[in-house]
């Protein structure tokens, strides 16, 4: 890839993209630059990989042709304004930030800049993102699949419209928070039973993990796959029993749904 890769930002996430696409090789640390506001960061990642380490977010965005702006959203609108004049007319301005909209960015860098809203996870963190892409109309193609390519180093990724973002947070942005609450809560339950607390995390976790690929591998409805776990007068069905009457799935999406109406609220903000 020719294209030189900027950072702004270089927190949990935006860390995790760099690391991502530099462990691929498909962009050597040569072609990436960055800047944090904690120049320590930078100055490690340039020691260690030979990736530029910038003075300024205005000096990322002078020099890079995809510039990741990965700040907190409530920062984004001031990090824009700065460096709007050096973007190019052609580099791809993509956001991290939930709850700032395309036509926000827009306002900042200019109508005619491309840009490209980002929603990714915390499983970044281990190369196992669900990332979803939503392009301005700017963006072509070609474009919209080299983005791809790159985000494809941290995970998974889907393009999806900006009105549809809401619900992506809640089925995959803050998602993960629940589903640690649940290997937590599981994990308590096997610590009740007797298991030793090490042994009780890997077995929820990894139940967790295997029954999420077993899904996605074969392509089944959950609901299928949930009967086949339930055998007649068995145990499992015993527990369904109890969660379908304590409200479990009512209350996950009572929880996505709140996740979305959040969202709402923050991009009317």
């Amino acid at each position: 890839m020719e294209q030189k890769i900027g950072f702004i930002g270089l927190g949990n996430m935006g860390n995790a993209i760099l690391q991502g696409i530099w462990g691929s090789n498909i962009v050597p640390g040569t072609q990436i630059y960055v800047y944090d506001h904690h120049p320590e960061k930078g100055q490690v990642l340039n020691q260690t990989y030979s990736i530029n380490n910038l003075d300024s977010a205005r000096d990322v965005a002078r020099e890079a042709d995809i510039v990741f702006v990965a700040v907190k959203p409530n920062v984004i609108v001031d990090v824009l304004v700065d460096i709007q004049k050096e973007l190019k007319k052609n580099t791809i301005v993509i956001s991290i930030a939930a709850g700032v909209t395309i036509k926000t960015i827009a306002k900042c860098v200019g109508y005619e800049q491309k840009i490209i809203r980002v929603m990714p996870n915390t499983p970044a963190l281990v190369n196992a993102a669900m990332c979803s892409i939503t392009p301005n109309t700017e963006i072509t193609d070609e474009e919209l699949s080299i983005v791809q390519q790159l985000l494809n180093c941290i995970g998974e990724t889907e393009v999806v419209p900006e009105d549809l973002i809401d619900a992506v947070i809640g089925a995959s942005g803050s998602s993960p928070a629940f589903v640690f609450m649940f290997i937590e809560a599981l994990a308590d339950g096997a610590v009740k039973g007797g298991l030793s607390r090490k042994q009780a995390y890997k077995f929820a976790a990894q139940a967790v993990l295997g029954s999420a690929k077993l899904l996605l591998d074969t392509g089944k409805h959950p609901g299928e796959l949930k009967d086949m776990v339930c055998s007649p007068a068995g145990t499992t069905i015993e527990g369904v029993q109890l969660l379908e009457a304590k409200g479990f799935r009512s209350a996950v999406i009572d929880a996505v749904e709140a996740t979305i109406k959040k969202s709402q609220m923050m991009a009317k903000d």
